[in-house]
């Protein structure tokens, strides 16, 4: 894997399907979208301590931070006041962009867990990668139904994202 997170992470995002599997699996199934890309990106296995690891720094971000700009940009997608567009929307916007930074800073910090486990050269990417979301998900909370976890390898797959190399 030599494209680096955030590059690799935001055109597999903009991939066909990539971002609804990742929604769905955050709003339906309450996992971390950025834990979970950044297992896909790790292109090998996760281990049990590594994905508790990763877990619990997306966690204290995720619930310190991320979910608290997520909440408030998303209540400002409806108005508070009548006529009040000009002034929520572009505030709004700004939470976005503190959503993402605060998303890439804690991706910045994923990035550098170190991962120990090696993964055979014969085993198939997708069940490597299946593997690994599998793991980390369950680090995370309660493993996130298989039909999902596929959904989004499919989609990953589609755009050829799996064993991306950034060019």
């Amino acid at each position: 894997m030599t494209a680096d997170f955030w590059t690799w992470a935001v055109k597999a995002y903009g991939g066909e399907g990539v971002a609804a599997a990742c929604l769905s699996l955050q709003d339906d199934h309450g996992q971390n979208v950025p834990l979970l890309l950044w297992a896909v990106w790790l292109d090998g296995p996760v281990d049990e301590a590594l994905a508790l690891k990763a877990a619990e720094l997306a966690r204290l971000w995720s619930d310190e931070v991320i979910v608290p700009l997520r909440f408030l940009r998303r209540r400002l997608k409806t108005a508070l006041t009548e006529g009040d567009a000009a002034h929520r929307l572009p505030l709004r916007e700004k939470i976005k962009g503190l959503e993402l930074e605060a998303e890439r800073a804690l991706m910045a910090q994923l990035v550098v867990l170190e991962n120990s486990v090696k993964f055979e050269t014969n085993q198939n990417v997708n069940a490597r990668t299946m593997a690994s979301l599998r793991r980390v998900s369950g680090a995370w909370g309660e493993v996130a139904p298989d039909l999902a976890l596929e959904r989004l390898t499919e989609a990953l797959i589609k755009g050829q994202f799996l064993g991306y190399d950034g060019e």
